[in-house]
C-alpha cells in the first residue's frame, strides 16, 4: 500500500515538475516573442482591427469662358450610428426629437424611424445606417438633432462623406468635358477635359482611421481626419456656354429634321484657335440624341468635296493652274481603268468653266482633271504640296483618342496605287477629323497661319498655377501664299454669295459667310439603296474679316428627306452664325467723306454742347455722326429712322453717358 502511494507522489512530482518546466519554457517564449517579434505580430493584429481609409480629394471644377460652371464635385454624405455609445437613459431622453428631425429631414414617417432606433439600441448595432447621399446642409441638420448633438463618443453619430461629379449643364459638351471611369484591375478610362487634365484636377488624397467592429464594418476611430484631402486645381476651359447652346439646338433640330445617325459642330475662333463650342450627337435605339462619342476629335472620315480646298491651294500655289484656267467638265463623267467612274451632282456636268467656278460649283470632274491632268506623271509633288502644308499629321490635342489623318503617299507601295490620285481630288481615299479639316479651314480664314486647336485659357486655384502655359500655338506659320490665300478666300466666298455657288441658299444679306459644301459618300462599294452619304459645311463668318471658323458634320441623314450639303448640313452652320454674330457688339464705323455728305441734312440741327438735339427722323447713320463726336454712347434698336430717344431734346448730359434711339 505505501509503495503505491509512493509511486503515486512520485508521478506526481514529475507531472508537477513538467507544467513548472512548460510554464517557463512558455513564460521565455513569450518574453522571446515579445522581445523580438512583439511589433511583426502588433502590425498583424493592427492591420486585422485598425486601417488607413483614403479619402478622396475634391477635383477642381471646370470653367467656362465667362465663369459658368461645366463640371464641379459636390460633396454626398452617408450618416450612421454606433447604438451601443451612448447611455441608455440619454437614449431614451432624447429618441422622440431624435426621431421627429430625422422624420423631417429625411422625409420617412417617425414610426418606423423610432422603431428602427429602439431595434439598434436593443441589438447594439455599432453601424446602423441613417441616411445616405444627403447634402452638406442636411448632414448639418443632422448634426444638431437631440442625441447626435454630442460628440461622437458620447452621442455615436458617424459622418462619412464622398465627393461626386456633377455638370450643371446637363448632357451639353459631355464628351468633351468628359469623365473619368473605373474598368477592371484598377485601370481607368479617361474622357476629355476630365481625362485630359486629371493631373491637375484630382488633388492629394487624404487619409482617415478606421476600427474594425462587429459585423465585419469599420467605423472611424476620431471626429477629423489623420491628412485632410488637398483640393485639385481649377481648370479654365475656352468654351462659351452661350455659344455652346446654340450649336447644340441647331444640331439637334436638324438631326432629328433628317433623321441622321450622328453629327458634330465644332467652333473656333479664328485668330486664336480657341473652341468656343464642340457638339457630338448620336441617335438611340430610342430615337433620341445624346452625347456617345466624341466624333469631333476620333471619327477619321474622307472629307469628300471639302477636300477640294486643299487640293485646289496645292494647285495654285504649285502655279500648275489659275483662277482663269478653263476646265472641261467632261459632261459631267470621267472614266478611269474603263469601270471607275466619277460623276458630277449635275447631269451632263458644267460645260468648260473656269477653275475658281469648278471649285464653287464643286465639280468632282473638273477637280479630278485639274489634278490628274497636272500631277499624274508626278503624283509625289501633289502629296508632298499636302504633306508640306501639314494636313497629314495629328493635331496633337489633349483629348485622348484624335484620329489618325490618312493621306497616301506614292513612296508607300502597299497603299498607294494609280486611282489614289484621282480619287484624293474630290477627297475619297483620304481620311480626316472633323477638327483636322475645320483647322486647315480656320489657317485660311487666318491669312494661312494654321493653330492647334485650344481648350484651355489656364489652370489655377487659389491664385496658384502649375508650371504650365496653354496660349496659342501656331503649327504652321504659312500653308501657302498670301496670294494663293486671296483667291481660294474669293471662291469660298462666292460659293455662298454667287447663284450658281452650291451654298446660295444660305446667303445672308446681313452677315457674309464664306465656305464649302461636301457631300461624301458611305459604303460606296454597296449597291445603289444602301449606300449612305456624309453631309458637310466647313467655312468661316464675317468673310471679309473672320472672327468664327466652324464645321458641320451629319452622317447618314434619311435619304427620302436630303442628303447634300447645301441641304443637311449649311443650315445649320447659317444659323449658328446668324446667333453668334448677332450677339456680338455692334460698331457702326462712318466714313469722313459720309459724314461730309450728311452735313447738309444736319447743319440747321442745334448741336450746342452739353445739349441734346431732336434727332426724330433722322437715319442711324445721321444720328451717330451727330451725337459720337459729342462724347454720347449710341444704342440702336429696331430698323429705320429715329422714332424715340431715351434723352429729351434740350436735356444736358454728361460724357460717355448712354442715349438709345427706337427707330
Amino acid at each position: 500500500m505505501e509503495s503505491r502511494e509512493k509511486k503515486i507522489m512520485n508521478r506526481s512530482y514529475l507531472v508537477t515538475f513538467g507544467l513548472i518546466v512548460f510554464s517557463f519554457l512558455l513564460i521565455a517564449k513569450l518574453f522571446h516573442i515579445q522581445l523580438t517579434e512583439g511589433d511583426k505580430y502588433r502590425e498583424i493584429a493592427s492591420k486585422r482591427t485598425l486601417k488607413k481609409d483614403i479619402l478622396q480629394p475634391s477635383r477642381g471644377n471646370i470653367f467656362a469662358d465667362d465663369g459658368s460652371i461645366l463640371a464641379t464635385s459636390m460633396a454626398r454624405y452617408e450618416v450612421r450610428w454606433d447604438a451601443a455609445v451612448p447611455s441608455r437613459a440619454l437614449y431614451k431622453k432624447h429618441k422622440k426629437a431624435l426621431a421627429d428631425g430625422l422624420s423631417e429631414i429625411l422625409n420617412i414617417s417617425k414610426k418606423n424611424i423610432l422603431k428602427k432606433l429602439d431595434k439598434a439600441v436593443k441589438d447594439r448595432n455599432r453601424y446602423l445606417l441613417i441616411g445616405r447621399d444627403l447634402s452638406y446642409s442636411e448632414q448639418i441638420k443632422i448634426k444638431k438633432l437631440p442625441l447626435f448633438d454630442n460628440p461622437s463618443y458620447r452621442g455615436g453619430l458617424i459622418i462619412e462623406h464622398k465627393m461626386v461629379r456633377e455638370h450643371p449643364l446637363g448632357k451639353m459638351a459631355e464628351r468633351t468635358v468628359g469623365r473619368i471611369v473605373a474598368e477592371e484591375k484598377g485601370v481607368s478610362k479617361r474622357v476629355g477635359l476630365e481625362g485630359a487634365f486629371s493631373q491637375y484636377l484630382e488633388g492629394e488624397t487624404g487619409q482617415r482611421l478606421k476600427q474594425k467592429i462587429a459585423g465585419g464594418q469599420w467605423k472611424p476611430i476620431n471626429d477629423v481626419n489623420e491628412k485632410e484631402p488637398t483640393e485639385g486645381y481649377n481648370v479654365h476651359t475656352t468654351m462659351n456656354v452661350n455659344i455652346q447652346d446654340i450649336a447644340h439646338s441647331a444640331l439637334l433640330e436638324q438631326m432629328e429634321k433628317f433623321k441622321a445617325d450622328h453629327g458634330t459642330v465644332v467652333v473656333m475662333e479664328t485668330q486664336t484657335g480657341k473652341i468656343k463650342a464642340i457638339v457630338n450627337l448620336g441617335k438611340t435605339k430610342l430615337g433620341t440624341y445624346f452625347e456617345k462619342l466624341n466624333y469631333a476629335v476620333g471619327e477619321a472620315h474622307e472629307p469628300g468635296s471639302t477636300f477640294k480646298l486643299m487640293a485646289m491651294v496645292a494647285a495654285l500655289e504649285d502655279k500648275v493652274i489659275d483662277v482663269n484656267t478653263p476646265i472641261s467638265t467632261n459632261n459631267g463623267e470621267l472614266t478611269f481603268f474603263k469601270k471607275y467612274k466619277v460623276r458630277d451632282s449635275k447631269k451632263g456636268g458644267y460645260g468648260t468653266i473656269s477653275a475658281a467656278k469648278v471649285f464653287e460649283v464643286s465639280s468632282n470632274t473638273g477637280m479630278v482633271k485639274i489634278v490628274h491632268e497636272n500631277y499624274g506623271k508626278n503624283p509625289k509633288k501633289f502629296v508632298n504640296r499636302l504633306y508640306n502644308m501639314g494636313i497629314n499629321k495629328p493635331l496633337g490635342l489633349p483629348i485622348w483618342g484624335e484620329g489618325k489623318p490618312k493621306i497616301p503617299h506614292p513612296n508607300d507601295k502597299k497603299e498607294w496605287d494609280l486611282l489614289d490620285l484621282p480619287w484624293m481630288a474630290y477627297g475619297y481615299g483620304v481620311t480626316l477629323t472633323p477638327l483636322q479639316t475645320l483647322s486647315f479651314y480656320n489657317a485660311v480664314a487666318n491669312n494661312g497661319v494654321m493653330l492647334k486647336p485650344r481648350f484651355i485659357e489656364k489652370i489655377e486655384s487659389f491664385g496658384q498655377s502649375p508650371d504650365q502655359t496653354f496660349g496659342k500655338i501656331i503649327l504652321n506659320p504659312s500653308i501657302c501664299s498670301q496670294s494663293t490665300i486671296n483667291k481660294v478666300k474669293k471662291m469660298m466666298f462666292n460659293v455662298v454669295d454667287k447663284k450658281w455657288g452650291t451654298a446660295h441658299n444660305i446667303k445672308d444679306k446681313d452677315l457674309s459667310i464664306a465656305g464649302k459644301t461636301g457631300t461624301c459618300q458611305v459604303d460606296y462599294n454597296k449597291k445603289d439603296k444602301e449606300v449612305q452619304y456624309v453631309a458637310t459645311f466647313v467655312g468661316y463668318f464675317p468673310a471679309e474679316e473672320p472672327k468664327y471658323s466652324c464645321i458641320v458634320v451629319i452622317h447618314k441623314p434619311d435619304k427620302k428627306l436630303g442628303y447634300y450639303g447645301s441641304t443637311v448640313a449649311a443650315p445649320v452652320f447659317k444659323k449658328i452664325a446668324k446667333k453668334i454674330h448677332n450677339a456680338l457688339p455692334k460698331t457702326i464705323h462712318i466714313q469722313a467723306e459720309q459724314i461730309h455728305q450728311l452735313s447738309s441734312k444736319t447743319n440747321d440741327i442745334n448741336t450746342s454742347e452739353g445739349v441734346i438735339p431732336n434727332l426724330k427722323g433722322l437715319t442711324p447713320m445721321e444720328a451717330i455722326s451727330l451725337l459720337e463726336p459729342m462724347g454720347l454712347r449710341v444704342i440702336i434698336k429696331g430698323k429705320g429712322k429715329v422714332k424715340k430717344q431715351s434723352l429729351k431734346v434740350g436735356a444736358h448730359f454728361k460724357a460717355n453717358q448712354k442715349i438709345i434711339l427706337e427707330l
